[in-house]
């Protein structure tokens, strides 16, 4: 129950009594004949005794009745008075709670320039950056997540083994903004299926799959924050309640100290067009994304190239998704980055972003 609720309930039990008295008074008359009488000797003294009570009880009535709705008056005043002053208190709080956020995140927005593209709405606050560092370029997503309805991971064409580019997945689905997730493998008849476990909606998709080779899950619990890391049990991924997420690896990052990133993971290749998946100390997630020419490893960035940006940029947990061909953002029905293909490339699984 909120303040204003409780001053609501506690002024109304106040003016029960009163009020009941004044509609009692506004719907109850008192109705006395008197009968004609032609001397003042021929009215009884009983009668007239009861006539002078009952017209001092009137008049009486009447009095407590202008002082009741003076009374009732007053606590309506009161209540609007206090009910202002209580709303004013709650604004300010709110306001005063959401200046320290308000501060760390124009901090680590200042970090990454001026956005090139926003977008905004009651669900999500979406804004778009791009990079320019020496070795390479790309463009950093940042996200704040204000509803359920805000983000999806979903399957290519919504079917398992079915693929489908980012773009056209973003197209299907109507979402504002799009990242290409986890990693596939294919069979020999053409299926393309998302790497280990991948998550709907709470659900796994095709089952659990304990760490191998380094894999990380990667993802959203049901409080919208990210997580991430290796399992060897479903039931120890399972404690952090995840809701949606993919697979592919390495970590990056964890509670803004750099991982040891895999040897094969240093060298094949050392260049590439990446997609990192991370967040901020107060939940804001950000996406990188980096460009590459080509799939030879000439172009793109270094894992260790990344780990030092995103360092830089304070961001607490980072996680690489699936890169090279795959690394794809979309926004506003366009493509932003270079794609290492020369062209999209469909795949298993997307993150969707929603106005």
């Amino acid at each position: 129950m909120t303040a204003i609720q409780q001053i609501n309930r506690v002024f109304l039990l106040a003016c029960a009594p009163f009020l009941g008295m004044l509609i009692w008074l506004l719907f109850v008359t008192a109705n006395v004949h008197i009968a004609p009488w032609t001397t003042e000797a021929s009215v009884p003294i009983s009668f007239q005794q009861d006539t002078t009570l009952l017209n001092a009880k009137l008049t009486k009535a009447n009095s407590d009745a202008i002082q009741t709705k003076s009374i009732i008056q007053q606590y309506f005043d009161l209540y609007e008075k206090s009910t202002a002053q209580v709303t004013a208190l709650l604004q300010n709080t709110a306001a005063q709670a959401a200046k320290p956020s308000m501060i760390y995140d124009a901090r680590i927005t200042a970090k990454l320039g001026s956005p090139i593209k926003t977008a905004s709405s009651g669900n999500i606050d979406l804004k778009l950056f791009s990079l320019n560092e020496s070795n390479y370029k790309g463009y950093a997503l940042k996200v704040n997540l204000k509803s359920d309805k805000a983000i999806k991971l979903v399957l290519g064409k919504d079917k398992i083994g079915s693929s489908e580019s980012t773009l056209d997945a973003a197209a299907r689905y109507g979402a504002v903004a799009g990242v290409n997730a986890g990693g596939f493998a294919d069979d020999n008849k053409g299926k393309r299926y998302p790497l280990d476990t991948t998550i709907m909606n709470g659900k796994y998709v095709n089952g659990f799959f304990p760490t191998n080779n380094d894999t990380t899950f990667i993802g959203l619990n049901k409080d919208r924050k990210l997580i991430g890391g290796k399992f060897s049990s479903q039931s120890e991924l399972d404690k952090l309640n995840p809701l949606m997420g993919s697979t592919f690896v390495p970590v990056l990052l964890k509670n803004g100290s750099k991982m040891s990133i895999p040897y094969q993971w240093q060298s094949s290749p050392a260049r590439a067009a990446r997609t990192i998946m991370a967040n901020y100390k107060h939940d804001q997630l950000l996406f990188i994304v980096t460009d590459g020419y080509d799939e030879s490893g000439n172009s793109g960035a270094t894992l260790a190239e990344l780990q030092d940006k995103l360092q830089q940029l304070g961001v607490v947990d980072a996680y690489n998704l699936d890169g090279g061909g795959s690394s794809t953002l979309v926004m506003n029905g366009s493509v932003i980055n270079r794609p290492s293909d020369g062209k999209l490339r469909p795949l298993a699984t997307h993150f969707l972003f929603f106005k």
